[in-house]
């Protein structure tokens, strides 16, 4: 996949069908648009192209918005490209941009320098200044500039509007299964192992501490999840706790991993953790002890679990 950053350094011997949006978290519902695209572009005839923003819109246009994204940078292409999209462009979106007209927008953007053939959208797509440009517009500028518009409904998205919006809501009441089932995949976390506290370690329970370091990226609701990752090449699980540590007074929130049968020094290594379960919320107890006894709890718990995956 090539990526560009910038509109203005696209550039393709053919014509593009396309489409654009900020596509956080590459859910199911994007997932039909995207794979439209590829089928569109099976012939080779033409290329596919998404363009896609960063920072967010809403991180520039509303001030003290505190917006949490799904997706990094970094995950999104590589969540696009596993989908198969040949260009992508992230555009740093400014207010400058986002006083372009709909049809300067199209005129400038997607005939002049993507030199489109065909983009398709999603049902409640909407652009140009202040957002006031809708799919009936879009149909005709494409009759004005000789470009194909096609629309995704909501029915094909599996009967459900599926939004990055409700996504993020999930997350944040802990309910794993649903944000799981809207993106359809399971929902991670991708940051470096870090030296903590070594607690975990004096008490039987070794974690690797990770440190995220795009303060965007939404981190789920506090509590105990059942994780997967994959390091070297293998595939191992354990018990994530996020949260204040509050049995030993922690101050800072912390992201800490107990790998179950898994031992070697992560120091310093960039995971990633793919959140299967949420199992309980954060919990101050009384004594190290009963923290002790209800980590073995969580472990047997995650055991049987994991058994019927």
């Amino acid at each position: 996949m090539k990526i560009f950053h910038s509109i203005n350094d696209f550039s393709s011997s053919k014509k593009t069908i396309l489409t654009l949006g900020t596509f956080d978290g590459v859910h199911v519902g994007h997932k039909k648009i995207l794979e439209r695209i590829i089928q569109n572009t099976s012939n080779k005839k033409y290329e596919s192209l998404v363009l896609t923003f960063f920072p967010h819109p809403r991180m520039v246009l509303q001030e003290h918005s505190e917006i949490k994204l799904l997706n990094t940078i970094s995950e999104k292409i590589n969540l696009l490209e596993k989908i198969g999209i040949e260009n992508l462009v992230i555009h740093p979106f400014d207010e400058a941009f986002s006083r372009l007209t709909a049809e300067e927008f199209v005129s400038t953007v997607l005939v002049d320098q993507f030199h489109i053939h065909k983009i398709i959208i999603g049902h409640d797509h909407r652009f140009g200044r202040n957002r006031t440009a809708n799919i009936d517009d879009l149909i005709d500028f494409g009759k004005q500039y000789g470009f194909e518009v096609e629309q995704i409904s909501v029915q094909e998205v599996n009967d459900l509007s599926v939004s990055s919006t409700k996504i993020r809501q999930a997350l944040m009441e802990g309910k794993m299964d649903l944000a799981n089932e809207y993106l359809g995949y399971d929902y991670f976390l991708t940051g470096t192992v870090l030296k903590g506290k070594q607690l975990g370690r004096t008490i039987g329970f070794p974690t690797a501490n990770l440190k995220i370091e795009e303060k965007y990226k939404l981190i789920p609701l506090n509590g105990v999840y059942i994780v997967e990752s994959t390091i070297n090449q293998k595939k191992i699980y354990g018990i994530m706790n996020i949260g204040f540590n509050p049995t030993v007074d922690g101050e800072n929130l912390s992201i800490e991993i107990h790998y179950l049968n898994y031992n070697s020094d992560l120091y310093g290594q960039e995971i990633t953790v793919s959140i299967l379960k949420y199992l309980r919320p954060e919990e101050k107890f009384e004594s190290i002890d009963l923290l002790k006894k209800q980590l073995k709890k969580d472990k047997e718990t995650a055991t049987s679990y994991l058994e019927t995956l």
